[in-house]
């Protein structure tokens, strides 16, 4: 028996880590969708961290990825994504200048 339960616990452990790459993908596209409708070269995407309760107080499980972009190619700003699951949330973006058209 303790041997079925350590095989279930490994189980588990290996399926969140797929689950959590799976969405770190997700993410990952949905930015690079939003940087190019904006004309933003993306710079690098990173994983920010789980969260239980969203800023406004309500209990939601949430996961935050920061991620750097560029507007005229020699600057850099921080945005932030917020993925509830597999589903994009909230993108947060700073104020920045805009490309030249």
């Amino acid at each position: 028996m303790e041997h079925l339960l350590n095989l279930l616990l490994v189980c588990l452990v290996c399926f969140a880590f797929w689950q959590q790459r799976r969405q770190s993908e997700i993410a990952k596209m949905v930015i690079q969708r939003q940087c190019n409708q904006l004309q933003l070269q993306l710079v690098s995407v990173a994983f920010g961290r789980h969260h239980l309760k969203t800023p406004q107080g309500t209990w939601r499980w949430h996961t935050v990825y920061w991620f750097e972009f560029s507007s005229l190619g020699d600057d850099c700003y921080q945005g932030q994504l917020t993925m509830y699951g597999f589903k994009a949330g909230k993108f947060h973006l700073p104020p920045h200048h805009l490309p030249q058209l």
